[in-house]
């Protein structure tokens, strides 16, 4: 078993206090805004924070890779907890002014995009030992998924007992402490170039490096569909549930398995036998077609949420691993500018399924969508297996190629 050392713990820790901050506040910002205000208005804060990320990320990228990563943790968390403080102000003083939510969103959202590259670069500045990724990954995917549970609960529970202002107040409080925790880390001098060559020089370097590595532009353009796809399943499943598999009380229990077979798959990636990472990979992501399938067909319950439970669990290995996969792969000084350019897609995709799910039921049907999205996750994913690089699986560390 791998010995946790006080920095790995470290940043165990401050990586779960800012995951269960993040999933508190989608839950915040639509139970204030839609108690008083009216779709359009949620929409708007929505995209002001979803808008200033995707811009942002490969800005992000390059500062990823130009400064030490805990600093520009550090850097975000502080942002991230200051807009929530004041949001947290602004819903206390009185009835819900979204002009100013939405300009605090659009503030979180670049911050976001400022924190989620850097976090590659810091998990392999503190995790020297490459024999260790994995099972760290893999533990800061349980946090991660226990938080995105605990998060809508916790803001909804806040919200009924003593308002919105407070959840924001607490998730202000966590981004601070994630801060504390973080920001202080000592971590391994990364290697950085000895001279700079301006932001778009820098900008192109990092793409050029991307496209040195075709396993991950196609396991990325894979990944974007099942994100598509899950943004379709997110929409359609409980309107399917409630109309033909019992109602909403089903699609609590297809949610609810998935989320363990979620956490399940997490687990079980740092303690399976795994030889080919990447073939895990892509098999993990093409199992997310069984429950599309099954809603689609609207199967029983029961085949439903196990279908579900199977998907998630594949989702579930797959993210250590690649999490995993791109750090021992992708040089050290390129890693947040190549991982910048995964979160994007991944950022983009979701919410795009999410948008054009009711419009395509409505001209097609609920079935015709899910299928067609099934065939392309499996087609997309399994299509990597083909690639030289994923099945032969050589493991880049320092310039050396190890099998």
């Amino acid at each position: 078993m791998t010995t946790m050392t006080p920095r790995t713990w470290r940043l165990l820790t401050g990586r779960t206090f800012a995951s269960f901050a993040t999933a508190l506040i989608p839950t915040t910002l639509t139970l204030a805004v839609v108690r008083t205000g009216s779709a359009g208005d949620l929409g708007l804060v929505l995209a002001c924070e979803l808008l200033p990320m995707l811009l942002l990320l490969p800005v992000a990228g390059v500062a990823a890779d130009r400064f030490p990563a805990q600093r520009v943790v550090l850097a975000a968390d502080l942002v991230r907890a200051a807009a929530q403080f004041a949001t947290g102000a602004l819903l206390l003083a009185g009835p819900v002014r979204v002009p100013e939510l939405a300009v605090l969103a659009a503030v979180t959202g670049a911050a976001v995009a400022f924190g989620t590259p850097s976090t590659h670069t810091l998990v392999v500045a503190v995790v020297t030992e490459p024999e260790r990724l994995l099972r760290v990954n893999a533990r800061l995917g349980v946090a991660t998924g226990l938080a995105q549970i605990a998060g809508p609960a916790s803001a909804g529970a806040l919200m009924l007992a003593v308002g919105p202002g407070w959840s924001s107040l607490l998730t202000g409080a966590l981004f601070t402490l994630s801060a504390l925790t973080l920001g202080g880390l000592r971590t391994a001098r990364a290697a950085r170039p000895a001279v700079r060559t301006g932001f778009v020089a820098e900008l192109r370097e990092g793409w050029a490096e991307t496209r040195r590595h075709p396993w991950f532009l196609a396991n990325v353009l894979a990944h974007g569909v099942w994100h598509l796809a899950a943004g379709l399943l997110l929409t359609l499943g409980p309107l399917i549930a409630v109309e033909s598999l019992g109602g909403a009380a089903s699609w609590v229990v297809v949610a609810q398995v998935g989320t363990v077979g979620m956490l399940a798959g997490v687990w079980a990636a740092g303690r399976l036998p795994v030889r080919n990472p990447l073939a895990w990979v892509a098999v993990g992501a093409a199992v997310y077609a069984l429950p599309l399938v099954a809603l689609a067909l609207r199967l029983p319950v029961p085949v439903t949420a196990t279908a579900y439970c199977l998907g998630m669990f594949g989702l579930g290995v797959l993210s250590p691993l690649w999490e995993t996969e791109m750090q021992r792969r992708i040089p050290a000084e390129a890693l947040g500018r190549v991982g910048s350019f995964d979160a994007l897609i991944s950022f983009a995709s979701r919410p795009l399924g999410l948008a054009v799910a009711a419009p395509l039921a409505a001209v097609t049907g609920t079935a015709a969508p899910l299928l067609v999205a099934a065939a392309l996750v499996a087609a997309a994913n399994l299509s990597v297996l083909l690639l030289p690089d994923v099945r032969e699986h050589p493991v880049k560390e320092n310039g050396l190629v190890l099998r």
